[in-house]
Formats: C-alpha cells, sequence, structure tokens
C-alpha cells in the first residue's frame, strides 16, 4: 500500500503542476472575481474530479475510451466551451479590480464560477483517461475498499491543498496590483490561453 500512495502522491502533484484547463480557469476567475472567483472555480473542479473518479470506479470510464462516438463528443464539447470561454475573456473590456468591482462580479457571476470550474473539467476527456490509467495501473480490482477510499481521499486531499495555495497566492497583493496594471493584457492572454486549450483538446487523439 505504501508504493500505491507514493505513486498517487507523485502523479497528483505532477498533474496538478502541469499547465491545463483547469488551471488557466482558476487562474482567470481569480483575477476576475477575487479569491472568492478562484475558490468556488476550485470547488466546482474538485467536484467534476469527483465525477470522474465516481464513473471510472464503476467501469464507465473504460466505456468512454473504446467508445469513438461517446469520446468524440466529450471531446467536441469540452473544445467547444474551452474556446467559448475564451472568446468571452479576449472580448472582455478593460476594468481595474476596486472593492466595488470585485463585489459587484462576486454578487453577479457567483454562481456561475463553481459552474464554469466543474464544466471546464467534466468536458475535458484528459480527465477521464487520467483517472482512469489511476484504476487501471495503480487502484487494481484486487485493491481493498479501504485502501480506494484512501488513495482516493489522498489524491482530492492533495488537489484542495494545490488550489487553495494556488488561489491564496495569485489574489496577494503583490501578484494583483501587477496583472491589474495590464487588466487588458491579462484578459488577452487567457482569452488566448483558452482558445488555443481548446483547439488541442478538439485535435487530440485517444
Amino acid at each position: 500500500m505504501t508504493d500505491q500512495i507514493l505513486v498517487i502522491l507523485g502523479i497528483t502533484l505532477l498533474v496538478m503542476i502541469s499547465p491545463g484547463p483547469d488551471m488557466v480557469i482558476v487562474m482567470r476567475n481569480t483575477i476576475v472575481g477575487g479569491r472568492a472567483g478562484g475558490l468556488q472555480s476550485s470547488l466546482g473542479v474538485l467536484t467534476g474530479n469527483m465525477v470522474h473518479i465516481t464513473y471510472c470506479a464503476v467501469g464507465i470510464g473504460w466505456l468512454i475510451s473504446e467508445s469513438i462516438l461517446a469520446f468524440n463528443i466529450l471531446k467536441y464539447a469540452g473544445a467547444a466551451y474551452l474556446i467559448y470561454i475564451g472568446v468571452m475573456s479576449f472580448r472582455a473590456r478593460d476594468m481595474a479590480l476596486s472593492a466595488e468591482t470585485k463585489a459587484e462580479l462576486q454578487k453577479n457571476a457567483g454562481k456561475s464560477w463553481f459552474l464554469q470550474g466543474f464544466l471546464n473539467n467534466i468536458l475535458n476527456p484528459k480527465g477521464t483517461l487520467f483517472y482512469l490509467g489511476v484504476f487501471t495501473m495503480v487502484i487494481t480490482p484486487e485493491t481493498s475498499a479501504a485502501t480506494t477510499l484512501l488513495l482516493v481521499l489522498i489524491m482530492m486531499s492533495v488537489s484542495a491543498l494545490f488550489w487553495l495555495f494556488f488561489v491564496y497566492t495569485l489574489d496577494s497583493n503583490i501578484v494583483r496590483n501587477v496583472l491589474e496594471r495590464g487588466q487588458k493584457i491579462v484578459n488577452r492572454v487567457f482569452g488566448g490561453l483558452l482558445i488555443f486549450l481548446g483547439i488541442r483538446v478538439a485535435l487530440m487523439e485517444r
């Protein structure tokens, strides 16, 4: 079991620090919506992870990976969503995130931060393939229920701690002041990154 724990810790950390759609959407929403936007987006991502884990545990992940139609539907839906969010970010107006602005954004868009994080994660076929790999190579049918639960808790705990550190660091005064000076450029950069990631998802193979 010790070997399984070390492997789970290692691959989860590697996945978390690797730039991808989840990281970009959390960064974008933290900058736009402040700490609340980032944390709610992170919670949406974590909820998406639990959905991936659940269906991979019961075998549906294997069916998705083997079905060309199901995989392509998931792939193109995810790509379209990323491109849509990217276009919205690219077109966003230049604005200084004052306390009043952030309060207004959080009031009007608070519920959408979680949904954006959730949809961004659940529609990413890489999530399916990652957790399918975990449940094939690390958590096998021979793994006991108690060990499986422990390994899943470790994955989720590492992910949650990473997002907390990431959001709080990004929302620090020093980082925020730098980003707010070039808000228009930041919007363009994140918009471009999301569109690029959407295209990459659309072109990815199983």
